[in-house]
């Protein structure tokens, strides 16, 4: 009698508990809806309308993305950040993730000291964005920067440079600044590509004679076709929001003469005001917002969907 009371207790209290496990997730899904969901909501509604200052007006009609696409100074400022959004994106691919993988490739060797090196290329990851763009200011400074003194002491005085100030060179500095921060994030996702490749296919490819370039091509890179996923993805989306880093270094005016302009920059300047003391305006930045939104997630949803068609064939 008392073990079937205590049955009917156990299965009175176990829908309970498995409701009081459902709740778990709230805190997390009150978060992102907070700080990812709204915004976005919020950035849509607010391209749809006059603004006076902070105080919102009617709906304008779409006139917000007419005025970015057509009126000057707007649709040519537009123009010029997309264009070195797109440069960003190429090449990090190119330099950055060329690199990682030539390194994640050396330490999954398992060269000597391997794991030295994985800690060392990784340590840049760690500092601040913020730091790291202080940082190279100083190293890049014409003047006093340790690299033109550097270049200097070793008889190169023709290639000092003022990096950051010419436009010609400006925007290349700071992406390959961009490259050496993340270099060894990209490393650690590709080395684990590597680690994932079963050991007996490598042995026997190798018996076949598939060795060198020839293993890497033919059986390395087409079984690490997840990991380069991610990665293209990841540095597509890293180089269309990138905003932290030419801040610091060039400031909310993309200097020299916007050349280092890029999307989120020209977001932050139209949305909240440049630096050099001009108002904001909220519905054009807002529908600059909008209009990166739809780049970068049409551009990944189309890269994800050939990726999927590609893994089902």
């Amino acid at each position: 009698m008392e073990q079937a009371q205590h049955a009917r207790l156990k299965r009175r209290k176990k829908p309970l508990r498995s409701q009081f496990i459902h709740l778990f997730p709230v805190p997390a899904v009150a978060v992102y809806t907070l700080f990812v969901v709204y915004p976005i909501f919020a950035a849509f509604t607010y391209s749809l309308f006059d603004w006076n200052g902070l105080v919102m007006g009617k709906f304008n009609n779409f006139a917000n993305f007419r005025r970015l696409f057509t009126q000057e100074p707007f649709n040519h400022t537009f123009w010029n950040a997309l264009q070195h959004n797109v440069f960003y994106f190429i090449t990090e691919m190119i330099v950055q993730n060329v690199i990682a993988f030539v390194l994640a490739y050396i330490i999954f060797r398992k060269v000597k000291g391997a794991q030295f090196f994985k800690i060392a290329y990784f340590l840049p990851r760690l500092l601040s964005i913020i730091i790291v763009g202080f940082m190279w200011k100083l190293i890049l400074n014409p003047n006093m920067g340790v690299l033109n003194i550097f270049l200097k002491k070793v008889g190169l005085s023709s290639w000092a440079h003022a990096w950051l100030g010419d436009p010609n060179t400006a925007l290349p500095a700071v992406v390959l600044v961009n490259c050496w921060f993340a270099i060894g994030f990209f490393m650690l996702i590709l080395l684990a590509g590597l680690q994932a490749i079963s050991s007996e296919v490598l042995e026997a490819a190798k018996l076949d004679g598939a060795k060198g370039l020839r293993l890497l091509v033919s059986v390395i890179l087409p079984m690490m076709f997840q990991p380069l996923v991610i990665v293209i993805v990841m540095t597509f989306i890293q180089a269309f929001e990138a905003f932290e880093l030419v801040f610091a270094m060039q400031g909310s005016q993309g200097e020299p003469y916007f050349s280092t302009d890029l999307l989120a920059v020209f977001f932050y300047r139209t949305a909240f005001g440049g630096g050099s003391g001009e108002s904001g305006s909220l519905g054009i930045g807002s529908a600059v917002a909008v209009v990166m939104f739809a780049i970068i997630a049409a551009i990944s949803a189309v890269f994800m969907t050939y990726v999927n068609r590609k893994q089902a064939e």
